[in-house]
């Protein structure tokens, strides 16, 4: 039995809330979660006070170092150490940590991604304290939570962003509340559980596959004899080595102030999932980001290898991200709540058409959101949604809305003339509809559940997109309203009609099927199928005067970042065609060459004493020294390609010469590899198959 007493465990590497009150003057304390709730600034002898806190707290727990802990746009995080010592004039020392190096620290900016933003000459760059995110311990290091940004300002990093589309969604938000009566409510904040889903496969098969090691995925690799087809792993019993595991997992995060709430296998054989409690967006992002690092550091110490890719392996379910998003005020009220009074639910229909007209506008954003070269292998397969971006609300809730649209009856228990402050919604349950596991936007009765992320992104552009997207309806709506002469029959009206704008969005069945490709294509719904479809999306006129418009993003900001993601997907996909030439070439093509050599002199043998014998042996020589020549046709055809890629002008055009070019040829080169792998005896294949990686933790 285990003597952990998890309320004593939970966040003792955190310098929390409880931390903060206990170690800060009242007056320091009540100062600094004004700062931390309301955005007020924060005056330069409060950082000294904090700081020193801070630095007495660190050094209780054994630190000896800090670090300003940011999210370049790398897809991880960075961090560089300082210690704590200065010198004290007596050849010694002392620990020192003053306001002004914990507000702000400056790491060399020229080796992260840019995206133009800086010469690679302009080194300089800043981090910024985010005080609305637990500063924590990892490592013996106390790491503090900052933003990156530029010598003249510009975002580098995936928080800043994020940050500035919270305070966009919260103005607005307010001013929607106001209009309502609500006075009370001093800001409104985004909630996020993002439920994390992951692979664990055995540490030493893991390492000799140069693919999972270089690329995060396996490039080549056989169907095996057996997949999910069975539906036995999921919500199965877990085993004892992954139980460990979990088991440590579980402690590292609760120690780090981390929710970790639900633990599971997954549909895929060696997936797993696992689940936090909601909590605000910046914290569940900065939550999300050390949840990774700690799964692959917890695994190293149980000999597994923990893989975050969205596709490790062909054939059987790719790891998503679902993101489940709602709003709440600081009362603890969560917005997307029906009530049971007629304001209670004008104010929930509003901010539900809110968001249903915000997902309608900002397609782009949100499939840009989720676009990259990993993601691209999962979106459409059996267990993700499919690329075009729709919303489920479920069936009796759609009714709602048409029966307020059309000024008809809603048949319930009894016919209700639906008018918006003057007659309530018909009770129902929060769980009133089936879940959809198919759409890319599910409404689950309080929250909707983003299902398109890939399970090693950042959620923070996701919520950027979605935060930023509602802010910009709910400021439409607000400016609406308060000109309206009547609050009540402007807001009715303004329902109607922005629900039969924008219902074409709405879509409550299976999104696998193939004909509702052709019904959201007639629909008019963007299907943006890859990665280099979708960026190109992010720099139109409009999605720049949107964020221009609430200080989310320059248009700088945003071409930068549109490069990036480009140039990324470039880059990924240039070191898995390489590491697949790697591999054909030194790996297996010898192994097959080797095992031919092998049946032709058994072959040869054999016919010596009987002309007639081995012809089975006769027959795979040929089948394999066929396919040998062609996978050598296509090796030859990706360096072709790949040298062509080389003279390709441009992240985007380079970004959809790789999608429509160089990946046919990849998936060529796979086929033969996979088919060499089916017929050649398993003592000559170089690397572990899928049935060793998938059956054997």
């Amino acid at each position: 039995m285990s003597d952990i007493r998890v309320p004593d465990l939970f966040g003792c590497l955190v310098f929390n809330d409880r931390e903060m009150r206990e170690r800060l003057p009242e007056d320091a304390y009540s100062a600094l979660k004004n700062t931390m709730q309301l955005g007020k600034k924060l005056a330069p002898d409060l950082a000294d006070i904090v700081a020193a806190a801070m630095k007495d707290w660190a050094i209780e727990n054994g630190c000896t170092h800090y670090s300003h802990w940011f999210q370049p746009m790398t897809g991880v995080t960075a961090e560089k150490h300082d210690s704590f010592i200065e010198p004290d004039g007596n050849d010694s020392v002392i620990m020192e940590f003053s306001g002004k190096a914990l507000v702000k620290g400056e790491p060399d900016a020229s080796s992260f991604p840019s995206g133009g933003l800086r010469a690679t000459f302009e080194a300089r760059g800043y981090t910024a304290w985010d005080p609305t995110s637990y500063a924590f311990i990892k490592n013996e290091t106390l790491c503090i939570p900052t933003a990156f940004y530029s010598y003249g300002g510009e975002a580098l990093d995936q928080k800043t962003p994020l940050l500035r589309s919270m305070e966009a969604i919260n103005r607005q938000a307010l001013r929607v509340l106001r209009l309502f009566g609500d006075e009370d409510t001093r800001f409104v904040h985004t909630n996020v559980g993002p439920e994390q889903e992951y692979f664990l496969i055995d540490k030493e098969l893991y390492n000799r596959r140069e693919d999972l090691i270089l690329t995060g995925r396996t490039l080549f690799g056989a169907k095996p004899p057996r997949g999910q087809e069975m539906d036995d792993h999921y919500f199965g019993s877990i085993r004892p080595r992954v139980i460990a595991f979990m088991k440590e997992l579980d402690e590292e995060l609760w120690k780090h102030g981390i929710y970790a709430k639900t633990r599971h296998n997954e549909a895929a054989p060696a997936q797993h999932e696992m689940a936090p409690v909601f909590t605000t967006t910046n914290l569940a992002t900065d939550g999300n980001q050390l949840t990774m690092e700690l799964m692959k550091k917890v695994a190293e110490k149980h000999n597994l290898a923990c893989l975050l890719h969205e596709k490790p392996f062909a054939g059987v379910n790719g790891s998503g991200k679902h993101n489940n998003w709602s709003l709440s005020t600081d009362k603890g009220t969560n917005l997307l709540n029906p009530g049971s009074s007629p304001r209670e639910n004008a104010q929930f229909l509003l901010f539900l058409t809110a968001v249903i007209k915000a997902v309608d506008e900002h397609q782009d954003l949100l499939r840009i959101s989720v676009a990259s070269a990993g993601n691209d292998h999962r979106l459409g397969a059996a267990e993700a949604p499919p690329a075009v971006v729709s919303i489920f609300l479920g069936n009796e809730l759609t009714e709602i809305l048409e029966s307020l649209e059309s000024d008809t009856p809603y048949e319930s228990k009894e016919a209700i003339q639906m008018k918006v402050g003057v007659h309530i919604l018909p009770r129902f349950p929060k769980d009133n509809s089936d879940r959809n596991r198919t759409s890319p936007l599910a409404f689950t009765g309080n929250k909707f559940e983003f299902r398109m992320l890939g399970s090693a992104a950042s959620i923070s552009t996701s919520n950027t997109m979605l935060n930023t997207s509602v802010a910009d309806v709910l400021m439409q709506f607000a400016d609406e309203l308060e000109a309206a002469d009547d609050l009540n029959t402007a807001l009715h009206a303004l329902i109607k009609r922005e629900f039969h704008a924008h219902k074409r969005i709405i879509f409550n069945g299976n999104g696998y099927d193939d004909a509702w490709m052709k019904e959201a294509a007639a629909r008019g719904l963007l299907n943006l199928a890859s990665t280099p479809d979708a960026l190109p999306y992010l720099t139109h006129p409009g999605n720049l005067d949107l964020f221009a418009r609430h200080k989310v993003f320059t248009s700088a900001e945003l071409f930068s970042r549109c490069e990036i993601m480009q140039e990324n997907y470039c880059k990924v996909l240039n070191i898995e065609a390489r590491t697949m030439l790697d591999m054909a070439q030194k790996q297996i093509f010898p192994a097959v060459s080797a095992y031919v050599k092998s049946l032709s002199e058994t072959a040869l043998a054999a016919r010596q004493l009987t002309p007639t014998a081995c012809t089975a042996e006769t027959t795979l020589v040929t089948k394999l020294s066929a396919l040998a020549d062609s996978m050598y046709g296509h090796i030859e055809e990706l360096k072709t390609v790949l040298h062509e890629s080389e003279t390709v002008d441009g992240a985007e055009a380079k970004s959809k010469f790789f999608c429509n070019t160089v990946i046919p040829v990849m998936r060529a080169l796979r086929t033969d590899a996979d088919e060499l792998e089916a017929s050649t005896a398993k003592s000559y294949w170089p690397y572990p198959t899928y049935s060793d990686m998938l059956f054997y933790v």
